[in-house]
């Protein structure tokens, strides 16, 4: 069965896919899925053993030749089906030059742009108060016509071809530090403490960046912190091998957390204004610490709070370096203590492990 799939937007999105394909790869015999996504996370598709093409569609650079250039190879082929797995307009678009008799997205109360669902001629309803997991998930199972199973979870990815051989000196925990919202970004003297917890612990840190404020942050900490290595620039395949080989990972709200749980890594999610409910990290060993800050969730880029703090940005006070470590230890040294799917819907590690 031949499926085009239309899934733009962030890594975190893209990740957040894999489960849905897993599911119906093992429900569709021989499904080949070509996969239109932006051209920065095509690593990712790529490793999923369901996903036989990629077409690279660059609607951020704006660069019309390419873009022109995608949409010659989405109409090039005849496919079974077409899946819009965005409910944007401009994906449902896509879904439409696409050649297929069945084209299939959320319907006019599902999709985050009501509009898309005037496109599709297979429409389907998902309660859109969901994590993005179980929304994709179940988006499938409908589209796909299976019955879904909601209490395991396959990322459907093969790690040890995947990643590389990476020789580290001594154990060492992963920090992910950077964001795009300035107000998800956990303060700085938080970093420097669960540093120190780290060190002191017998753990090395290595630490990410991408941007320069988070190759700045970066520098401070491996200055600041003997223990602390600040690594280059690493493409998505170099960061899946240094997450790979660590013992575990503290994150912000970033797509690389989303990769650390597919990885299956012990990883503490941090989460301030955002809803872990919908898009905190979904894995088998992972917690999701999230703010109860009277006005958490906010679901602000930028902190608009006017009262009193001892931290910035103040919904992160509660969540303090110590708590982080003690999680983070708790799900290295006992994996089975991990919530399970049961307990938490569809959605693991949505709670904390109280110190």
């Amino acid at each position: 069965m031949r499926v085009l799939l239309i899934k733009l937007s962030s890594m975190g999105d893209v990740i957040h896919t894999l489960p849905a394909i897993t599911d119906a790869m093992h429900n569709i015999p021989n499904l080949e899925i070509t996969w239109v996504i932006e051209p920065g996370f095509q690593e990712i598709a790529q490793w999923h053993p369901a996903v036989k093409e990629v077409i690279a569609l660059p609607l951020r650079s704006g660069k019309v030749r390419d873009i022109w250039q995608a949409i010659k190879r989405i109409r090039a082929q005849h496919y079974d089906l077409v899946v819009d797995s965005q409910g944007l307009l401009k994906s449902a678009i896509f879904a439409k030059l696409a050649k297929a008799k069945i084209k299939a997205g959320l319907d006019w109360t599902s999709s985050r742009e009501a509009i898309a669902s005037l496109f599709y001629n297979r429409k389907c309803t998902v309660n859109f108060q969901q994590h993005a997991v179980v929304r994709a998930r179940k988006l499938f199972s409908q589209v796909f016509r299976y019955q879904l199973d909601l209490s395991h979870l396959d990322y459907g990815l093969h790690w040890d071809q995947i990643t590389q051989s990476n020789v580290a000196e001594k154990p060492y925990i992963v920090f992910l530090h950077g964001t795009t919202w300035e107000s998800k970004h956990w303060p700085d003297e938080y970093w420097f403490a669960l540093a120190d917890i780290a060190a002191s612990n017998g753990y090395a840190v290595q630490v990410t960046w991408a941007t320069p404020e988070q190759k700045a942050r970066a520098t401070a900490l491996a200055q600041r912190c003997s223990n602390v290595q600040m690594l280059p620039h690493l493409t998505i395949q170099q960061a899946a091998t240094v997450l790979h080989h660590a013992q575990g990972v503290v994150a912000v709200d970033t797509g690389f957390a989303h990769l650390s749980a597919a990885l299956d890594k012990p990883l503490v999610g941090i989460y301030g204004p955002t809803d872990i409910k919908q898009s905190g990290t979904v894995g088998n060993r992972n917690v999701n610490l999230a703010s109860k800050f009277a006005c958490a969730p906010c679901e602000q880029r930028i902190c608009r709070y006017v009262g009193e703090r001892s931290v910035n940005p103040p919904c992160f006070q509660e969540i303090s370096p110590q708590l982080v470590w003690h999680n983070l230890m708790v799900l290295i040294k006992d994996p089975s203590s991990r919530p399970s799917r049961a307990e938490h819907g569809a959605v693991a590690g949505i709670c904390h492990i109280e110190s």
